[in-house]
């Protein structure tokens, strides 16, 4: 089996292209702004409350610098949100490698760009099945699919991109971008795709767990069948 095997990096990757959508959206009036100042021609990709709250933010300047996901991709979201981010494009600019030609192509070819930098946080899931007389069925039906999928690609290739699940790390990031003309360390990218698996860990346990504790007949009575 032949393996694609990475040898050549950036220590240093600028921050040109993120991707945003957090349920968790403390934070967000200050890093925001900061991220536009410390970089003016920075564009963020989000999508619903999370793109609302951005335009709010930034105010007249949304025009110049955000876009919703759905006008990036060509495709409209479903409804109900049920796919927002679950798009070719989108993991085509999570997963590319900056030194692969074939990669490169890709981008190329579809008219995607390199998304340098995630901000995704999870709805707590344990919070959904805290709430007295949940089914079975209220918590599938609120188990996030492209939250998580985000996170996991952009953790995967932290070799170039940053995945911030945390809003307690905006200031550590700011800081570094600001000292380093906007751009994200390999370390600190490291060290946020540790936090970042751990997030998605912990999200799937917990499901793992309540499915576990419920039985056949209490799921089969959520239904007709």
């Amino acid at each position: 089996m032949s393996m694609n095997v990475v040898e050549r990096i950036d220590d240093f990757v600028k921050v040109k292209h993120v991707l945003v959508s957090v349920f968790d959206k403390s934070g967000l009036e200050n890093f925001i702004p900061e991220l536009v100042r410390i970089n003016p021609e920075v564009k963020i990709f989000s999508t619903g409350g999370t793109y609302k709250k951005i335009k709010e933010i930034l105010g007249n300047t949304a025009d110049v610098c955000l876009t919703q996901v759905s006008d990036y991709t060509g495709q409209p979201e479903t409804q109900g949100g049920l796919v927002k981010t679950l798009d070719f494009k989108i993991y085509l600019g999570l997963l590319t490698e900056t030194y692969n030609d074939a990669h490169n192509e890709d981008i190329q070819r579809t008219g995607a760009v390199h998304i340098d930098m995630t901000l995704c946080n999870l709805y707590p899931f344990k919070d959904t099945i805290s709430k007295e007389g949940v089914t079975v069925e209220m918590a599938r039906g609120n188990i996030d699919i492209g939250g998580p999928c985000m996170i996991r690609a952009s953790a995967k290739n932290y070799i170039r991109v940053a995945s911030v699940v945390d809003p307690s790390d905006y200031t550590a990031i700011l800081s570094e971008m600001n000292s380093n003309n906007g751009s994200i360390s390999l370390g600190l990218r490291y060290r946020l795709a540790q936090k970042a698996f751990d997030h998605t860990a912990v999200y799937d346990r917990t499901i793992a767990d309540f499915l576990s504790s419920r039985t056949f007949d209490e799921m089969t009575g959520c239904y007709t069948l």
